[in-house]
């Protein structure tokens, strides 16, 4: 998730954060754009701005990702399980909380390591504005692949 900012734009619909601030609420709220990151052991990797996070959302994004013969592993989030049944795929909950990891074959560290290495490159920028998240989320991928 990436707070929600109108940098470099005038007639905001809301009160200014001034250096960045912070968001009206923790977490999830309607402040914060989310970020889906998928990515298989093959390394191969996609990331997708989403609107909103639902199943219905979620299902447009994953379903052409993912094939039915496929697992998916990820943190216990209620799209990921509804898209999982609605798909007829197993889905492995991999809860991320110390000493819980990594159950069996199955982790989401490549994803967590991602999210990191995503977040921290951000930083430099001091925010990016919402409406160009999609073009550097498309830098940072090609960062990712070519290095």
């Amino acid at each position: 998730f990436f707070l929600e900012s109108f940098k470099g734009q005038s007639g905001l619909s809301r009160p200014a954060r001034h250096r960045g601030g912070k968001g009206r609420t923790r977490g999830t709220g309607p402040d914060y754009i989310p970020v889906m990151v998928v990515q298989d052991r093959a390394g191969h990797l996609a990331d997708f701005q989403l609107e909103r996070l639902d199943a219905l959302t979620v299902r447009v994004v994953l379903k052409p990702l993912i094939a039915p013969d496929a697992v998916l592993c990820s943190d216990g989030a209620a799209v990921y399980a509804s898209f999982s049944e609605r798909q007829g795929m197993t889905h492995q909950v991999v809860h991320n909380r110390a000493g819980e990891r990594v159950v069996g074959a199955y982790h989401i560290q490549h994803v967590n390591g991602y999210h990191r290495r995503l977040k921290e490159w951000m930083a430099r920028f001091h925010g990016v504005a919402t409406s160009y998240l999609r073009n550097y989320l498309g830098w940072r991928r090609m960062l990712e692949r070519y290095g």
